[in-house]
């Protein structure tokens, strides 16, 4: 996963840790291959086999925190050659190494210049060899070239402090990138689609049982009034609580999202527009597609074809707008407890503030404004403008407009109030879909 940015530095920690022979030998030939295209790969092993040691090109060897060889691999047996340390024919060089670190191979002679045995005791002590080894490194020309490299490293990175980080640099484009994740998100949806399977029957039982309860609503006051108020406070309830298991979308990824957002894999944004149109297709739009057509017709509503088209409509904006506010509380938090309980709250506000439950009118001024944020009391509006408005009621041999129950309401039931209604809705998702984003960016990738 960490190849797909294609980094120009790789680390790795014991790669072929817990790997038979031949798997191990794949994965560093496969390293080597990518040192051989520009890459620089370091990593750490323990007692690899001879076909792998031939592939290293620096070998750097330590106990206890010291050195003990840092230089080309291909030299290193010389080098121990030279301190003493002769390896034997078939043996394997990295073996022989560690043999040499923990005392278990005995030095047969001293190097010219470094002293006689006498003036060192030769004991299996792993410190006093981790000593006299390291001693050996600092008096070797391997020791005086690194030195001399890491002044030359120091003297041109002295300004690097001035340096301001640079932004995440993506090697894909925007569009790749949004397919990849889509197609990752749609592979996860096929995979475990107990989420979306639920959300459709959700809609088919409730509207099915809103049909039943509301069945061919007559046209006779003061029920044809009741239950059709009734009937859209239910669909309108429905529509906002259906949506309480989109809390779940950004928390369920968030420490991937974190890992690979950190490393540049793709943009905020495209993982976002991924994750919210996978979403929104099959848990929401089609369970709110069936919930309409299979109420409205049960119900007996305005049979009118643009009047069904609205009425979808409506709902439609009306489920947006509350899962949107779902994906902003989900974006905000790292638990489904505390995400639930955010999203509750606010659902519940907004049922109170709708003009179902309460008049509007008589509501104290310095609560009054909670109604302009209320998704509830614009899907209500919308769907009683829509059903009411030139809809005749009898009372008697009385004929009542429906437009009575909208004026004494105090609803705008023109064509411009209708479409004021939709237009808060779809206001009201945007903005919660831009604060989901933005809740996104300011993730802390590094904490």
């Amino acid at each position: 996963m960490e190849l797909i940015t294609s980094p120009s530095l790789i680390f790795l920690d014991e790669p072929t840790t817990g790997l038979d022979a031949n798997t191990a030998n794949s994965i560093m030939q496969l390293l080597h291959q990518l040192s051989r295209k520009g890459r620089t790969v370091i990593f750490s092993i323990h007692q690899p086999r001879f076909s792998i040691f031939k592939l290293f090109d620096h070998l750097t060897l330590m106990n206890k925190g010291e050195i003990i060889f840092a230089g080309p691999a291909e030299e290193a047996t010389t080098y121990f050659n030279g301190i003493g340390y002769y390896c034997e024919q078939f043996n394997n060089p990295l073996d022989f190494f560690l043999d040499v670190i923990s005392g278990e191979v005995v030095q047969s002679q001293l190097r010219e210049g470094l002293g006689s045995k006498k003036d060192i005791n030769f004991s299996s002590n792993s410190s006093l060899d981790k000593s006299v080894l390291s001693n050996y490194y600092r008096q070797s020309t391997y020791y005086e070239q690194l030195q001399e490299d890491l002044k030359s490293l120091q003297s041109s990175q002295s300004h690097s402090l001035d340096v301001v980080p640079s932004k995440p640099k993506y090697v894909t484009s925007f569009i790749h990138q949004l397919y990849i994740v889509s197609c990752r998100n749609v592979k996860q949806l096929l995979r475990n689609p107990q989420t979306s399977i639920g959300q459709l029957l959700l809609g088919i039982v409730f509207s099915v049982l809103v049909g039943l309860i509301y069945y061919q609503i007559p046209n006779t006051l003061p029920e044809a009034l009741q239950n059709r108020l009734g009937a859209f406070f239910f669909m309108v309830l429905t529509q906002i609580f259906g949506n309480l298991s989109a809390v779940e979308l950004f928390i369920y990824d968030r420490k991937l999202f974190i890992h690979e957002s950190a490393r540049s894999y793709y943009r905020t944004s495209a993982f976002f527009l991924a994750k919210v149109f996978a979403d929104l297709l099959p848990n929401r739009i089609l369970p709110v597609l069936l919930f309409s057509s299979i109420a409205y017709f049960m119900m007996g509503l305005r049979p009118q074809a643009e009047a069904f088209f609205l009425y979808v409509l409506s709902l439609s904006l009306t489920n947006l707008a509350a899962v949107s506010m779902a994906f902003l509380v989900s974006s905000s938090v790292n638990t489904f407890a505390v995400a639930n309980l955010l999203i509750a709250l606010p659902y519940v506000f907004m049922m109170v503030f709708g003009g179902f439950l309460v008049n509007l009118n008589t509501m104290l001024d310095w609560l009054s404004w909670i109604k302009w944020i209320s998704i509830y009391r614009y899907g209500m509006n919308a769907l009683a403008i829509n059903e009411l408005k030139g809809l005749v009621f009898y009372l008697n041999s009385t004929r009542v407009p429906g437009e009575e129950y909208l004026i004494q309401q105090d609803i705008d039931y023109s064509t411009w109030g209708f479409w004021e209604n939709q237009l808060a809705l779809f206001c009201l998702a945007t903005v919660f879909l831009f604060f989901s984003y933005i809740q996104l960016l300011r993730i802390n990738r590094w904490k």
